[in-house]
């Protein structure tokens, strides 16, 4: 589907595109043995180029310099190398100016206001009775809830220095300015305490004697610590969490109390409310537009959409319904859909909603434009990363796997395939097909995972936790740096056994590609028995094992003339790092729309009412924080929550509003209903 605003110029090479299909279908088959490129399994094939044309997902062509080029091919390459040419450049073209308007108001449906349509809070006060209602979930874990409760203590001068006060606390704990920067800024924080009426900066607005008890709930000696702490600190170093901790633990016990009972029996709990019952509605097909098709998943394709009503870009995966139940996969993709929907990490790839179609089960996930690691390892970059490069992707990935580690989550299917690159160049691990929820202590054995990344315990058919992770780590840094993976050459034809033999027995082969620090670490994560693998050794707790490695003096940047110092892991966290490299935002980072083969079409499989209890397992709809993510970051959420017009409380919050009266506010007779609207019969 084409999106709004794209030239009329693409359903003239579309109408195209599909005459040249018909002809396609006589001289090849569905099968990709039978085209005229053939490629081996995984790899991409290798198609002809036009002379002094540029490698497709290299390095994109503006929309102008593609359409020229469509044309060029449908004027003088008539064939079905041209025509395949065509439907490839069309696709990209309308997927990439749709990425490119996505979160934009020219995204966005022409009726997304009707599709985001607020109740009468009325019609929304039964799901006090169906949702946490607790300060630490709507304020701290819900971003609509977040943000409407600071709008609250707005009102309210203490509420809203309490607020103030969190923040800043917040924001000092993952600055990354320099030492005296974060001195002045920590300084600024503890003035918060005694503030000053005679000074008054930007930062620090001048205040009267009565808001000088704003935190008069906090002991003297909480006070008095705080600010002691502030001036001794050198800051020099990562910022300290426990500067103003007790006083931060104060502060909020005392929002969450009456603060808190009172903003639930406000206006602004009724809007939270509204927000809630928007994001439980049903989601079906007509959610979303469905742009080119990106890749392949284990039961369907993966493709692109659209949200209609914020213009949110995501990708698609589909689970055939058929395909799914002729494997007996049910518990295995519900699986995956829970896990997803359990994680928000920004490391690992988030689930946005959740619906089912005729025919296939639907998952929408974040869209990662960037790529996987294989295409960019063996396409762009052949022979390895920098070790800068490595650290970064090294770092974040190890952060994923502590996330899932922390949800007693074992991922067991760590692959470059499987690690994506976003917009920005940051990445985050994809595909939990594989991934199992773990027991307190509780190892467990099973032979799954991808040939050449499985640990030894796995390839000996033992008992394993979440060592197997480290292990699989180990195997992709080690990859990243030599270019190849430790127990297999780029595309060797070697067979399973004998891959699995070197797992079990051989030692892998460091060149000087490796610095010491990434040797070890490597050697660390590679070792044969569990019990001695760097991430299993010196820790309570199994699933905290990524603070071994981050003590690692890989993870060390700067140099030795300006000093060394650990990866500022709380500012990676928050997302306050750069990434060493960010993708074209005009590349396609994806194999051609053709060369993506098709599935074969399941037969002897039937569908009937006993497969309904799995479905309405797996159609929950939206999940709530990257829905609500999705509202505030596309603006909709500013747009429309209004609360006053022409000085009137808006009417879906007036308490004397009935659901009739509003229904008759917002309800518009359409066109038609104008048209042939039967008149009353006149008098005689």
């Amino acid at each position: 589907m084409l999106c709004r605003g794209v030239t009329p110029l693409f359903w003239c090479l579309q109408n195209q595109v599909c005459c040249r299909r018909r002809e396609r279908k006589k001289h090849t088959t569905g099968r990709a043995s039978d085209r005229k490129t053939v490629c081996t399994r995984g790899e991409p094939r290798a198609k002809p180029q036009p002379s002094g044309s540029k490698r497709r997902g290299t390095s994109a062509l503006s929309s102008r310099d593609e359409l020229l080029r469509a044309f060029r091919l449908l004027h003088q390459a008539p064939t079905l190398l041209g025509v395949m040419e065509i439907e490839n450049i069309v696709a990209n073209t309308v997927y990439i100016k749709a990425r490119e308007s996505g979160g934009q108001k020219k995204g966005k449906s022409k009726k997304w206001k009707t599709y985001l349509q607020f109740p009468h809070y009325s019609q929304c006060l039964f799901m006090k009775q169906e949702i946490e209602t607790s300060y630490s979930f709507v304020i701290e874990k819900q971003p609509i809830g977040r943000l409407l409760f600071q709008q609250f203590c707005e009102e309210n001068d203490q509420f809203n220095r309490c607020c103030n006060f969190l923040q800043r606390v917040e924001e000092y704990e993952t600055s990354d300015d320099d030492g005296q920067s974060r001195r002045v800024l920590a300084n600024s924080i503890a003035a918060l305490f005694a503030p000053d009426p005679q000074s008054e900066t930007e930062n620090q607005p001048s205040t009267s004697q009565s808001d000088e008890n704003w935190c008069s709930f906090l002991n003297e000696e909480v006070i008095n610590k705080a600010i002691q702490n502030a001036n001794d600190a050198t800051h020099d170093q990562e910022p300290s969490s426990d500067i103003f901790a007790e006083a931060y633990k104060q502060v909020r016990s005392f929002l969450s109390a009456d603060p808190f009972d009172t903003f639930v029996a406000s206006m602004y709990f009724h809007r939270y409310l509204q927000w809630k019952w928007l994001e439980k509605r049903p989601v079906d097909k007509h959610t979303f537009r469905l742009y080119r098709v990106l890749g392949k998943g284990g039961f369907g394709e993966v493709c692109a959409c659209q949200v209609r009503a914020s213009g949110k870009m995501y990708a698609l995966k589909k689970l055939e319904k058929k395909r799914v139940k002729k494997r007996h996969a049910e518990t295995l993709s519900l699986n995956e859909k829970q896990i997803l929907q359990r994680i928000n990490s920004p490391f690992v790839v988030s689930l946005a909603y959740a619906y089912e179609t005729k025919d296939a089960l639907c998952l929408v996930l974040t869209l990662m434009n960037g790529g996987d690691l294989k295409f960019h390892l063996y396409t762009l970059s052949p022979g390895g990363f920098d070790e800068k490069r490595v650290q970064f992707y090294a770092a974040e990935i190890t952060l994923g796997l502590q996330h899932l580690h922390r949800e007693r989550i074992l991922y067991r299917d760590l692959k470059p395939e499987n690690i994506l690159l976003d917009d920005y160049g940051h990445v985050r691990i994809s595909d939990l097909g594989l991934a199992v929820e773990l027991k307190e202590n509780e190892p467990i054995k099973g032979r799954v995972g991808t040939v050449g990344y499985m640990a030894p315990e796995i390839v000996k058919n033992e008992r394993y936790s979440y060592g197997v992770d480290w292990w699989g780590l180990g195997c992709l840094i080690f990859e990243m740096i030599e270019g190849k993976a430790p127990f297999r050459q780029r595309k060797e034809k070697v067979k399973r056994e004998e891959v699995e033999r070197r797992v079990r027995e051989d030692q892998e082969k460091y060149t000087d590609k490796f610095s010491d620090a990434a040797r070890t670490l490597c050697r660390g994560l590679l070792h044969k028995e569990p019990g001695f693998r760097l991430g299993c050794r010196r820790v309570h707790k199994l699933e905290e094992g990524a603070d071994e490695l981050k003590a690692h003096p890989f993870f060390m940047t700067g140099d030795t003339n300006t000093g060394r110092e650990p990866v500022p892991w709380k500012k990676m966290e928050a997302g306050r790092l750069t990434p060493p490299f960010c993708p074209d935002p005009h590349s396609v980072y994806a194999k051609d729309v053709l060369d993506i083969e098709q599935f074969s079409t399941v037969k002897g499989v039937r569908l009937d009412s006993t497969d309904n209890t799995f479905y309405d397992k797996f159609n929950t709809g939206s999940v709530s924080i990257p829905w609500q993510n999705e509202m505030i970051e596309t603006e909709c959420f500013n747009e429309l929550n209004v609360f006053y017009k022409d000085n009137q409380l808006m009417a879906d919050l007036r308490p004397e509003n009935s659901i009739e009266n509003l229904n008759n506010l917002n309800g518009k007779p359409g066109f038609f209903s104008r048209l042939f609207k039967r008149k009353k019969p006149k008098k005689v």
